[in-house]
């Protein structure tokens, strides 16, 4: 089992899980990032100001790079 801290999807915003649970690609790119490329979408996630903007982030994901890279 995969260690990682929002398995259970606690600490993530509402609206960014119940986006997430709506996409299986991109739940399952989230659950395999590291930590750090977690938390830099959480906190996109939390900077959004639409349904739309949530959607287009979450959609997204799996094809996400990191600006830390």
């Amino acid at each position: 089992m995969n260690d990682n801290k929002y398995n259970l999807g606690e600490g993530l915003p509402l609206g960014f899980s119940m986006a997430l649970a709506h996409n299986i690609s991109a739940f399952n790119a989230f659950l395999s990032m590291d930590d750090m490329t977690q938390d830099e979408i959480i906190e996109r996630s939390r900077n959004t100001k639409t349904k739309r903007e949530m959607q287009m982030l979450v959609d997204g994901i799996p094809n996400y790079k990191s600006p830390q890279v």
